[in-house]
């Protein structure tokens, strides 16, 4: 009786009316900065902070969590229209949603992807209400060895889905692990492979080496090829959102599974969106009945990672709400902003402030909703942007690119990176290179060296010997053998045809 009266308190507290306009304003504000490159949850949640002063914690929060559950629903616009993705949450959307625009299918490709999007945060604040009074044993099982390997998986995971050679994906995300290690050694504090440079002290930012995979290398592709962006026969294809919409539902079991791995992920602190985004996208090649067109416009791989990105939301807030441990660096700002409200996450919150973490569920569940109508509305209107001569749409991508790369630290330096892997993004094209486990490598580069310094520390070399580690190395073994194996037996089939 208490959780219902809890809930429908809750409830009561997102619609009263100061709370449910601040929550509009955050939503469409959390649609603006998901298009924008760059700007993202992070920045939005970093500028509307401060306005939280003085305010009653669910009117807070309705702001807040408003604002941040919906940029991925935004970014997913800008992926898949110009192949620019609004955060690194977004690049896998890249892959085939760009590919379905060159088809003249950009509409059904954002049907597709905003209502994954609103079905899979829906699900992640259902997650936020049920599973909290369980989930602490699951993320109390995960230690260092257990994160190691978590992140070891992913990444042969991803790189050996490249369906034309396994090989070149496995290759392509080592590149992104060695890249990860430029910058602080996070163990010895030493600085490695900056080049004399004050910018590399940090790292390689994601951002700069996004757009220019993703986004330049089309561009430089487009201008090497003199070729347009969709081909005047590719215009006469019938376009439409609502087919999108449609194919949500044809496709809901995958959906639902996207949305659940996200969740689990999402609580996992120091894995992110990024990693959600990847692993589901993965995960639906993986089990698709047609896994040879991914990458070529397969609606399944726009669905998978945008259930993905808004379901992780109500996975990091279980964490963060149920033991003041927050599970993204989004969710970091969020706990300075709880205490601000006057909320101290942990425990206590679960008994001393439920009306506020029923409210929590209540705004994603509605923010989610609301961001994905809004940015339907607008979807007729923003698919014609990609029937424009390339002379036309080529130098808003490239303004869009430079705003991105730029905005992110002001600094020349993130240009230039943009420019290199613009440059690299090409030739990997050319190649016949996967972007994805690259990106995937350099997002997980950093807490992979950390966990295993800490595992190594900590238990010598019998840390792969834990139970849920030795499990996990066997599917690394699987992921990487499997493939391979399968690709090996195609072609040599193809040979005896």
């Amino acid at each position: 009786m208490e959780l219902l009266t809890a809930a429908w308190q809750g409830f009561l507290g997102v619609f009263r009316i100061q709370a449910f306009l601040l929550m509009m304003v955050g939503v469409f504000l959390g649609n603006i900065a998901g298009i924008l490159p760059a700007l993202g949850g992070q920045f939005l949640l970093a500028v509307l902070i401060p306005f939280v002063f003085g305010m009653d914690p669910i009117s807070g929060i309705a702001l807040l969590l408003g604002a941040h559950s919906v940029t991925g629903t935004g970014g997913a616009i800008t992926s898949i229209l110009f192949n620019t993705p609004g955060e690194a949450s977004s690049a896998p959307t890249c892959i085939d949603g760009f590919e379905m625009t060159k088809k003249g299918q950009a509409g059904r490709a954002i049907g597709a992807a905003l209502t994954a999007s609103a079905v899979g945060g829906l699900i992640g604040a259902a997650a936020l209400l049920i599973v909290i009074p369980i989930v602490r044993i699951a993320v109390l099982s995960f230690g260092p060895p257990e994160f190691f390997m978590l992140t070891v998986l992913g990444i042969s995971f991803i790189g050996s889905l490249e369906a034309k050679s396994p090989i070149k994906g496995l290759l392509s995300g080592l590149f992104g692990l060695s890249l990860a290690l430029f910058g602080e050694d996070p163990s010895t504090g030493i600085i490695r492979f900056n080049f004399g440079t004050l910018y590399l002290y940090e790292g390689l930012k994601q951002i700069p080496v996004v757009l220019g995979l993703f986004a330049l290398a089309e561009i430089i592709a487009l201008g090497v090829e003199g070729s347009e962006l969709i081909s005047q026969k590719e215009q006469e294809v019938k376009d439409s959102v609502w087919e999108g919409v449609k194919d949500v539902g044809r496709h809901l079991g995958l959906t639902i599974k996207s949305s659940l791995i996200a969740v689990y992920i999402g609580f996992l602190p120091g894995l992110g969106g990024v990693a959600s985004a990847f692993f589901t996208y993965g995960y639906a090649q993986r089990i698709s009945k047609h896994p040879e067109t991914f990458g070529k416009g397969n609606v399944e791989g726009v669905i998978a990672p945008e259930a993905a990105n808004n379901a992780k939301e109500g996975g990091a807030l279980i964490p963060t709400v149920g033991f003041g441990v927050p599970g993204s660096a989004g969710m970091a700002l969020l706990l300075g902003a709880f205490l601000i409200l006057g909320i101290t996450p942990g425990p206590k919150m679960l008994t001393q402030h439920l009306p506020v973490v029923f409210a929590m569920a209540w705004t994603l569940a509605i923010a989610n909703v609301v961001g994905a109508f809004q940015a339907l509305l607008f979807a007729k209107w923003l698919v014609k942007v990609v029937f424009l001569r390339s002379s036309l749409v080529i130098p808003i991508i490239l303004l869009f690119i430079t705003l991105g790369s730029f905005t992110a630290s002001n600094s020349m330096g993130d240009l230039l990176v943009t420019v290199l892997f613009g440059i690299l993004g090409y030739f990997m094209k050319v190649y016949g290179f996967s972007k994805a486990p690259l990106v995937l490598g350099l997002v997980l580069g950093k807490p992979a060296e950390s966990n295993f310094n800490l595992s190594y520390d900590l238990y010598g070399p019998k840390f792969l010997l834990r139970p849920i580690t030795l499990f996990l190395s066997l599917l690394v073994v699987y992921s990487i053998v499997g493939p391979m194996v399968k690709h090996y037996r195609e072609r040599k089939e193809g040979k005896k045809r």
